[in-house]
């Protein structure tokens, strides 16, 4: 069973939806910061403390992001979410290069102070290159040298030049 849908319809559903995710991104955001303003210390010549107000402000903030979340799921039919998870699965799969550079700069980030520059810079950029140049012996060579010199040679220059030490390893 298809279901029919008019490009107005689907216009307004995309804009409901877009509210929803801004209303939730509005309630972590705000949850994050009431946290961070319990960190506040409190001062000796004040009551309520110095957090007190920011605490007041992001706590009406999640109390009207709730209420805000609640009317938009009360505005979305039923049938939204199984398009907006389809369209969502659909739109990651269209740029998963995305989430390979993402999650090999989140391992790059991790390995940087055990391995150091050289050899996670070298590592890091020469899967990024695989992973994205088409593969035949000359692009291989291509990307070896590419990432020879972009590594340890960035690491030379910094070091024999500018006199600045990149991490070495072994943290």
């Amino acid at each position: 069973m298809t279901d029919k849908v008019t490009p107005q319809a689907r216009a307004q559903e995309a804009g409901e939806t877009a509210r929803l995710l801004s209303y939730i991104l509005i309630l972590l955001a705000s949850a994050g910061l009431f946290v961070t303003a319990m960190a506040i210390p409190a001062s000796r010549f004040e009551s309520l403390g110095a957090g007190a107000f920011p605490k007041m402000v992001f706590g009406a903030l999640m109390l009207m992001s709730v209420v805000a979340i609640i009317d938009a799921l009360r505005k979305l039919p039923s049938a939204a979410y199984g398009r907006f998870v389809c369209e969502a699965v659909a739109w990651a799969r269209r740029r998963h290069l995305i989430f390979v550079v993402l999650a090999a700069l989140g391992a790059y980030i991790v390995v940087l102070p055990m391995l150091g520059f050289s050899i996670a810079s070298f590592v890091f950029i020469f899967g990024l290159e695989l992973a994205l140049m088409p593969r035949g012996w000359k692009t291989l060579l291509i990307a070896t040298i590419v990432a020879t010199v972009f590594s340890f040679g960035l690491n030379w220059l910094f070091a024999e030049v500018f006199n600045v030490f990149l991490p070495r390893g072994g943290n």
